[in-house]
């Protein structure tokens, strides 16, 4: 990859750009730490709310809907009103629904100030990639501050489950939303000193068809594959997933024929920026997805409560940073093939290990994620970066919201995916396994989950119940393992057509140009 080394000095940043780049990351560990913290204080909420298993589903899921499904439409109108004042305008609503969700008296207003959450979120995330597009014009200074953002990103997702513990340990559920209202403060006080306003200086009115197409076909999109990963297929999510489908290729459709088209669908025609974004998708669809296993087998296999399962993480976290340390370091001296294959290769690898060592050696196993973690930060930080670069200044809102959407989605398919392999080798494991005449209900039990398992066998007679734990865990292992090894040949697959398609490519310059160099 050729990223341009150097600019003019007044091209590059100084303390100021640094110090707002700090201030931006406020508001993404918020961010991604509401994806998480939520989970641990679920049974605290049903015990005083007496929420239904539907409510429960919805106060867990519509937060990530709505920050998946508004995402094109807030990068648009950062475009159009300016980055920062959309960043500060989303940053006070936060904060509003953050003390809303802490004092929710229902079920329903807990929905309600969720939701608010969501659409709240969508403007944080596409203002502060697209602010640093203009905060950080040099691309070597772009490409380091892109992996210091995205490190924060990923802290914040892990240290979500954290903090949420620490905070129930010592204080009521609603406490968990409380944390982001002094953050979205110090973010609306220094926010308008450190960050620069940006905008499109010739705004196109913004085209509401596009974004109500877009937005519903996301939602439709990601509500179909979490429906798929916890119930299985089915005529509803499969009716959403079709119309879904149908809404999204209007819209592409749609954005061929307009002038100044929401949505510039012309850059996917880059190798670079296509591939770029197929790889950041993919790669955190294999992540997140096989995630959910990591999880899994840390409490329910090895035994650990939330907190230190928690802290298990943590070696992954690192591996990601150090990776996107790598990248940033690189970046300016490494064609993008090799960042992009190399890194998915290495990713392919780390799970092929957890695949060898899952339920031998735990050493192993944490090093397994640690390197697939390293792999996978190549990518993301490219991708980023490509996406930044190819778009022009007063589109980057757009561009932006494109990367956080494949993020979003490949989130939601790595669920589906991977989600529904475990779940399939699972059963088919236990089936095996497990001892035979088991009354249906208990059976059936079994074979739906470990969870499902481990809480049945709590209540057969004698030795029974030791055997039904010890078979569930085996069979999740083996699940573990199949799935490990389909996450390695997905990642494998994508560095092979990185291979094919960015074979030639050698640049991407300040204006996101690219060249073909056979010679390189």
């Amino acid at each position: 990859m050729r990223i341009t080394a150097s600019a003019p000095p007044s091209s590059r940043a100084t303390l100021k750009e640094w110090l707002g780049l700090a201030v931006l990351l406020l508001p993404t560990m918020v961010l991604t730490m509401d994806l998480t913290v939520l989970h641990l204080a679920i049974p605290d909420i049903s015990a005083e709310l007496a929420p239904s298993s539907t409510q429960v589903l919805w106060i867990t899921d519509v937060y990530g809907f709505l920050v998946a499904g508004f995402l094109l439409v807030m990068g648009n109108l950062g475009d159009r009103i300016g980055r920062r004042r959309l960043l500060l305008l989303g940053a006070a609503a936060f904060a509003a629904a953050s003390a809303l969700a802490a004092y929710s008296t229902s079920a329903e207003m807990l929905i309600a100030a969720r939701a608010v959450l969501g659409v709240a979120g969508a403007t944080l995330m596409p203002s502060t990639m697209a602010l640093l597009r203009t905060m950080f014009r040099d691309e070597r200074q772009r490409t380091t501050a892109i992996s210091v953002w995205m490190g924060g990103f990923m802290v914040g997702g892990v240290l979500g489950p954290l903090v949420g513990g620490a905070i129930l340990s010592v204080a009521w559920w609603g406490a968990v939303f409380l944390l982001a209202i002094p953050v979205m403060g110090l973010l609306l006080v220094v926010g308008p000193v450190l960050l620069p306003e940006s905008s499109d200086p010739a705004p196109a009115r913004i085209d509401l068809v596009s974004a109500v197409v877009s937005t519903g076909g996301i939602l439709a999109l990601v509500y179909a594959l979490k429906e798929i990963v916890q119930h299985g297929i089915g005529v509803r999510p499969a009716a959403a997933f079709l119309a879904g489908l149908v809404l999204l290729v209007a819209f592409v459709r749609r954005q061929t024929r307009l002038a100044d088209p929401f949505l510039d669908v012309s850059l996917f025609r880059r190798p670079v920026f296509g591939i770029g974004i197929a790889a950041m998708t993919v790669g955190g669809a294999v992540m997140l997805g096989f995630n959910l296993f990591t999880a899994q087998y840390l409490q329910l296999v090895e035994g650990h409560d939330t907190l230190v399962a928690g802290l298990w993480l943590l070696p992954q976290t690192g591996g990601m940073v150090v990776g996107l340390g790598v990248t940033s370091a690189i970046a300016a001296r490494v064609r993008p093939v090799v960042v992009l294959a190399g890194g998915l290769a290495a990713a392919a690898a780390g799970y092929v290990l957890i695949a060898l060592t899952v339920g031998e050696s735990f050493g192993w196993f944490i090093a397994g994620t640690v390197v697939a973690a390293v792999g996978l930060a190549g990518p993301a930080v490219l991708a980023t970066t490509v996406v930044l670069s190819a778009a022009p200044p007063e589109r980057a809102g757009a561009a932006s919201a494109i990367s956080e959407t494949s993020n979003e989605l490949g989130g939601a398919l790595g669920l589906a995916v991977l989600g529904s392999i475990g779940a399939a080798a699972y059963r088919a494991s236990v089936d095996g396994l497990t001892p035979a005449d088991l009354p249906a209900p208990t059976d059936t039990a079994i074979r739906d989950s470990i969870g499902g398992a481990i809480t049945t066998a709590r209540d057969l007679p004698g030795d029974l119940g030791g055997q039904v734990v010890d078979a569930a865990r085996l069979a999740f292992v083996n699940a573990t393992a199949v799935t490990a090894y389909a996450g390695a040949a997905l990642v494998a697959a994508m560095a092979v057509i990185a291979l094919v398609g960015l074979r030639k490519l050698t640049v991407a310059t300040e204006q996101g140009q690219e060249s073909a160099d056979a010679s390189r």
